[in-house]
């Protein structure tokens, strides 16, 4: 099995058989990639330029044999080996990885992070908490080609070729190379080829590698005055950059700067553990015993995805539920447990998706297809109102003839006669609706916000791992889509839940990718309120057979998922697919939350699974697995005094 995935490796994207290779397209690269476009090199690897974020994705997810990774995404992950003397760093100025404002910093109050780079983000973090007595809020920005525009009030963090235009712009810049070296001493390095531990790179690899470099170095004042072609950076100072700020060496003195980061990330929570590895030294013999990683992670420390991954595999399900229930306890030392009056109403079942494990949708004009008359929702809402319910959670297909102005009119009748929490529409139906208007998800958002939208719920998430995502749903939005939907609704202000649906043709490793992407944006926004998982539930009018589901299985993810997820504050038993038993025993494996009173259920038990129970016995369960229960809102505030 191993030789089989080393080999998938190298000829994903190369039927050749070539190496595939992730770089990005910036200006700093270039001395790297530019020669393996052509021979002898071209004939040995095949290259993919894309932005930093979408490296480490690729390599992650196997779409990429190697690939320029940013040292960041290298520690998320766990298990990279380094190409030996090849990266791209600075000693002193960098120039392109900038804090820019316009007043100083100790009176920023908001930082925009530029989002193509996780490295420069913790990096950025690091040196304001040296640089500044308090915390500044932190929020995830894309930046339009004319670049950031700042109040007085707020900085950004910009990085690559835009950073180059933007140096004498602001009135006040930290260059995040500099501010490292004058603090430590060292180089910083920024990204290096690296590949996952399982990935065979030979010999030969990595000497052309180094080979290509070298021509690539030769080449640096072509590459400038090929840079200033395009009209933005003259020649000069592109060479300038290319000479004078970027090095290009991965030796002792980029190691030891290098393990300092991984250090300092991990002791400020926002990086796990990590060692630095070449792939060309031998691994350790033994792993470090996994009751150590036990209690790292019942210590609430943060994980790499490779512990992740030994913990889901190696440890027994009492050892990690006794761990998650550590994390919960010091998240949580109340002994408390909340849940939600609310009613799920799926207000159409009309989708053009065709999700291959959905039971419930309809095609268009499909003789059972639905849409809800404002007289059968206001029933329903009626129903919660007088339960003393609180929200309405709204989800249903994507249905090309439901407009945004349906769904505003919508949105502020239920406000103006019920005046419940709207917890409404998926990040899949909201790109949807962006699609069918031609419209910025920012604009259908903020009008969806007037309208009455008060949080995201976190349904098709499903596994955000797209090559998962095309075989359950070739209509399906990506993976960065979900996320990006996700990451504008936090910028607004929205906050939202996060799910995890397993057990289709997904893989454990798969499961732990998700966890991560999750984790990464929590880190980036704030946004997330909560976490649930539940497996596939496959009985009746599925199109796909069942991977790895049951009761263990569950229980194992939820209290991964605790672990894992260090930057979310609760995590939610899911009794509606898995029943009320199953949901009692998960309190004791990382969940705080029971979920929802369950007034009706409409996709999972389409697939044939229907369990219902009310407000009193959820208390009832909660108690009796040893907690007191109290209400909440979708914001996790209590409405009710513990009991």
């Amino acid at each position: 099995m191993k030789g089989k995935n080393q080999h998938a490796v190298r000829s994903r994207g190369a039927s050749d058989g070539r190496l595939v290779l992730a770089g990005v397209s910036y200006l700093n690269s270039r001395p790297i990639l530019d020669p393996l476009d052509r021979a002898p090199y071209a004939d040995r690897f095949s290259i993919e330029r894309v932005v930093p974020s979408e490296v480490a994705r690729m390599v992650a997810e196997d779409e990429a044999a190697v690939g320029l990774i940013p040292v960041a995404a290298a520690a998320t992950l766990g298990d990279i080996r380094f190409v030996r003397g090849i990266g791209i760093g600075a000693r002193g100025p960098v120039r392109s990885v900038l804090l820019v404002s316009n007043v100083p910093l100790d009176r920023i109050e908001t930082v925009e992070l530029d989002l193509s780079s996780r490295t420069s983000a913790v990096l950025a973090r690091l040196l304001l908490a040296r640089l500044r007595p308090s915390e500044p809020r932190y929020v995830g920005r894309t930046y339009p080609a004319g670049g950031p525009r700042l109040d007085d009030k707020t900085a950004a963090l910009v990085i690559g070729d835009p950073a180059l235009l933007l140096e004498s712009q602001f009135p006040h810049v930290l260059d995040l190379g500099q501010a490292w070296f004058e603090w430590t001493g060292l180089p910083f390095l920024f990204a290096a080829w690296g590949a996952r531990k399982r990935t065979h790179v030979m010999s030969g690899d990595q000497t052309s590698l180094r080979e290509a470099l070298a021509v690539g170095l030769s080449e640096r004042r072509a590459i400038a005055q090929d840079r200033a072609r395009a009209g933005d950076i003259d020649a000069v100072t592109a060479h300038a950059y290319l000479t004078e700020a970027i090095r290009y060496e991965f030796g002792d003195e980029e190691r030891r700067g290098l393990e300092l980061f991984f250090e300092k990330g991990a002791s400020a929570g926002l990086l796990p553990k990590t060692a630095v590895r070449f792939v060309d030294e031998p691994e350790p013999a033994t792993l470090p015993p996994l009751d150590t990683l036990l209690e790292r992670a019942a210590q609430g420390e943060r994980l790499s995805g490779s512990e992740a991954m030994r913990l889901a595999t190696e440890a027994s399900l009492f050892d990690v539920g006794v761990a998650a229930d550590e994390v919960r306890k010091k998240k949580h030392p109340s002994g408390v447990v909340t849940y939600i009056v609310d009613r799920n109403v799926n207000y159409t079942n009309v989708c053009t998706t065709s999700c291959r494990f959905c039971a419930f949708y309809r095609p268009v004009g499909h003789p059972e297809g639905y849409v809800l008359s404002r007289e059968e929702l206001g029933r329903k809402l009626q129903e919660v109102v007088d339960a003393g319910g609180v929200q309405i959670l709204l989800q249903g297909g994507l249905n090309p003839d439901l407009p945004l102005a349906w769904y505003e009119d919508l949105f502020r009748w239920m406000k103006a006669n019920y005046r419940l929490g709207l917890h409404a529409l998926s990040p899949e139906e909201i790109w949807h609706i962006s699609r069918l208007e031609g419209l910025p998800i920012e604009i259908v958002l903020a009008r969806l916000h007037a309208a009455g939208l008060d949080s995201v719920p976190g349904g098709g998430a499903e596994i955000l791992v797209d090559r998962v995502r095309r075989r359950i749903a070739k209509a399906k939005c990506t993976s960065d889509m979900w996320l990006e939907v996700m990451r504008v609704a936090h910028q607004m202000g929205l906050r939202s839940s996060a799910t995890m649906m397993y057990g289709t043709v997904d893989t454990i490793e798969d499961r732990v990718l998700h966890l991560l992407k999750l984790r990464d944006l929590q880190d980036e926004t704030g946004g997330f309120t909560a976490f649930f998982c539940w497996d596939f539930q496959h009985e009746q009018g599925t199109r796909i057979q069942a991977g790895e589901t049951g009761t263990s299985l569950y229980l194992r993810m939820q209290a991964l998922a605790r672990i894992v997820l260090d930057n979310f504050d609760h995590v939610g038993a899911s009794w509606v697919t898995q029943g009320p038993d199953i949901g009692e025993i998960a309190l004791r494996f990382g969940a705080d939350d029971f979920g929802s009173v369950m007034f009706e259920e409409n996709v999972v038990s389409s697939a044939g699974t229907t369990y219902c129970i009310d407000a009193a016995a959820i208390e009832g369960r909660i108690r009796a697995a040893g907690f007191r229960s109290v209400r909440r809102n979708v914001r996790y505030d209590w409405l009710t005094e513990p009991a």
